[in-house]
């Protein structure tokens, strides 16, 4: 690539070339043509080429650089458009070939090199080929994203920095959901589940869960087994069935603490007589006061949120599933 330095006559006419300023800058200008040349930058294309959560590096073959990894990249030709450039890229230095999902990255770069240079990222999708180094490069493998080596090109870390911040919601929200299936809460620590923001705050309000379920139980009529008895000992009862549910959300309380309690629980429900289904409408009522609550507290703003509500949802229906069969296991027996 020429610099400003290097023009010196100009291409239609052979003349040597003057300085004018347009624009408020100064540029190569022929007199004789009365025509400007403009340096522009070189478009650089690379590719995020993601495989679960690794991507796809070469390592170069030449200089600059030679010996490190990069991501795919290279330079754009003109009759290309910025993306075929990038999987034509990406299948020459790997032999994979893909399609464009979306644009990660553009920022400038002054290279001394190559002078001025914008840098285009995409995330690629791979589509076919066989993993292989190419032209320009040596080899080719997939690294994890939280052990890539030292990347050369600032553009390079600036675009893995982006694509890694864009998908920190979704790998978040995959991350949740799977520990969860998995058995999160059941007698063992997971790893920062999304709800367990809101998990937080329900065991902090407690107490006023707890006063809710009162005023509707005490007069709702699938609970009135529950009217004469005594409010305290009733509001020390519905506590530890919200501390129950915290601790097995938070890994303190496993299954078989589940079942040993609620089928006391049961036998005691049946000693006061308490109907069962009453008991049953009981642990339904904490359930929905429960759930309103994470409501009135969650926020909508953002897909996350979303996600982090439904999640607490099943969590809930999980563990008052699991205490309304051994309450009525404990009460039949």
């Amino acid at each position: 690539m020429k610099t400003e330095k290097e023009r010196r006559f100009c291409q239609a006419c052979g003349l040597p070339l003057s300085r004018r300023v347009e624009d408020g800058l100064e540029r190569d200008y022929c007199p004789r043509c009365r025509r400007f040349y403009y340096s522009n930058p070189l478009p650089v294309v690379s590719a995020i080429c993601p495989q679960e959560r690794s991507i796809l590096l070469v390592k170069r073959g030449r200089a600059p650089y030679r010996g490190r990894w990069c991501l795919p990249t290279g330079f754009a030709e003109t009759g290309e458009s910025i993306e075929e450039a990038a999987l034509r890229e990406l299948e020459e230095e790997t032999g994979i070939t893909g399609r464009v999902l979306g644009l990660v990255d553009v920022c400038s770069y002054r290279s001394r090199f190559y002078g001025d240079l914008l840098f285009v990222t995409f995330e690629v999708e791979e589509t076919g080929g066989v993993l292989k180094g190419g032209s320009d490069t040596v080899a080719a493998r997939y690294f994890p994203v939280d052990g890539l080596p030292s990347l050369p090109f600032l553009a390079n870390r600036r675009a893995v920095t982006r694509y890694r911040k864009d998908k920190a919601e979704y790998w978040a929200i995959v991350d949740s959901f799977r520990d969860s299936v998995s058995g999160g809460g059941e007698g063992r620590r997971r790893p920062n589940l999304l709800s367990d923001r809101l998990v937080e705050v329900i065991e902090e309000n407690a107490a006023s869960i707890a006063r809710r379920w009162m005023e509707e139980a005490l007069t709702h009529p699938s609970t009135a087994g529950y009217r004469l008895f005594n409010q305290e000992r009733l509001f020390s009862e519905v506590g530890m069935i919200l501390s129950h549910f915290g601790d097995w959300l938070g890994g303190r309380y496993g299954d078989g603490e589940i079942r040993d309690y609620y089928t006391a629980f049961g036998r005691r429900s049946r000693r006061q007589g308490v109907p069962l289904s009453h008991v049953l409408s009981a642990l339904s009522l904490v359930k929905k006061h429960l759930w309103e609550f994470a409501l009135s507290r969650g926020m909508w703003g953002k897909t996350i949120d979303i996600y982090m509500t439904l999640e607490l949802d099943r969590r809930i229906v999980v563990f008052f599933d699991k205490a309304a069969f051994h309450t009525a296991r404990g009460y039949e027996s």
